[in-house]
C-alpha cells in the first residue's frame, strides 16, 4: 500500500513512521532539495515539491497512491495542493483515502463553550478564515471527484522537543494567567494513530477534530512540567495582549472546549495520551 505526504513536517514525519511501521510505503514531500537530501539519507524517500511545478517522479507517485495526506499550508492564492495536484489526484486509479490537515482555529471563539465538529465556524482571523475556506475546497474536491476526503481539524500540537519541558529548560515558558482561558492539545501520537485509524474507515466529506480530551488553562501545563522535572514554575503573569505577538494575541482571543468524541464514536480511536498529564509524564525522562 502506497501513501503520499504532500508537506513532510513536524507532525506528518510522525504519521510517516507510524505509516511505514504498520507496513505502507510512504513518500513524502518538501520544498527544497536539501531538505529532501537530508530526510532521504534519514531512510524517508522524499520528493522535492515547491506548490508550483509537479515533477514526473511526484506525479507517478500520486498515480500509484492508495492515500495521500495533504499537510502544505495554504498560501494567500489558496492550496498549493489543490492549485498543481487536482488533476492528478482525480485521476488516480487506487486512491481511496485523501486527509487534510487543518485546524481547531476555524471554529473561531465560543466564549469557553464544548462545541464538537457540528458548531459554526466563524473565524477570527485572515489565517483561519484562509484555512476554513480551503477545508470548503477540498470537501468540494471531493464530492466532484469521488474521491473520499477526509478534514482533521487539529489543537495545539505538541509531542518530543515541542513541550513545556523543553520550554522549561530553555528558559522560554511563560505563565501567563487569562481567567477563564483554556486551550486544547494533541500530542503527535495521537495525530498519527487517528490517522492510521481513518485510513481503514474513509468517509467522503468526514471531518473529525483531533484535540485531547481536557482542554486547559496553558499556566496549568507548565505548572504540572515544572513538578516533573522538578524545578520551580516561572511566576504567574497577568495576561496583556500588549506582551504577545499578534498570532499569540489572537489564540487568547479564541477560547473553546473542542469534543473529540466523534473520533472515538466513529475511528472507534482510544487516546494513547488523553491529556498533557500522561504525555508530560511520558516524556520527562527523556529530556522532553
Amino acid at each position: 500500500m502506497n501513501l503520499v505526504i504532500l508537506g513532510l513536517g513536524y507532525s506528518a514525519g510522525f504519521f510517516a513512521r507510524a505509516a511505514t511501521a504498520a507496513g505502507w510505503q510512504v513518500t513524502g514531500t518538501v520544498r527544497s532539495a536539501e531538505k529532501a537530501g537530508r530526510l532521504s539519507r534519514d531512510g524517508v524517500h522524499t520528493l522535492v515539491f515547491n506548490g508550483f511545478a509537479v515533477s514526473s517522479r511526484l506525479a507517478a507517485a500520486i498515480a500509484e497512491a492508495n492515500a495521500v495526506l495533504v499537510s502544505a499550508q495554504p498560501g494567500e492564492d489558496g492550496d498549493p495542493v489543490l492549485a498543481c495536484l487536482s488533476a492528478q489526484l482525480a485521476a488516480a486509479p487506487n486512491l481511496r483515502w485523501i486527509g487534510y490537515l487543518s485546524t481547531i482555529g476555524v471554529y473561531g471563539d465560543h466564549g469557553g463553550a464544548w462545541i464538537d465538529e457540528s458548531a459554526p465556524c466563524r473565524p477570527g482571523s485572515a489565517r483561519s478564515t484562509l484555512r476554513l475556506a480551503t477545508d470548503e475546497a477540498w470537501l468540494r474536491f471531493g464530492e466532484t471527484s469521488g474521491k473520499p476526503v477526509q478534514i482533521f481539524r487539529l489543537a495545539g500540537i505538541y509531542g518530543p522537543g515541542r513541550n513545556a519541558i523543553v520550554n522549561l529548560r530553555d528558559g522560554t515558558a511563560r505563565r501567563l494567567v487569562k481567567p477563564g482561558q483554556v486551550f486544547n492539545r494533541i500530542h503527535v501520537d495521537d495525530i498519527a494513530g487517528v490517522l492510521l485509524a481513518s485510513l481503514a474507515r474513509p468517509r467522503n466529506g468526514a471531518v473529525y477534530n483531533l484535540t485531547d480530551d481536557e482542554p486547559a488553562p496553558p499556566q496549568d501545563v507548565v505548572a504540572f512540567a515544572a513538578q516533573l522535572i522538578g524545578v520551580e514554575p516561572p511566576q504567574e503573569i497577568a495576561f496583556d495582549a500588549a506582551l504577545l505577538s499578534p498570532m499569540a494575541a489572537s489564540f487568547y482571543g479564541e477560547n473553546k472546549r473542542v469534543s473529540n468524541g466523534l473520533v472515538k464514536r466513529e475511528l472507534d480511536y482510544a487516546f494513547r495520551y488523553p491529556s498533557y498529564r500522561e504525555a508530560m509524564t511520558a516524556m520527562a525522562p527523556d529530556g522532553g
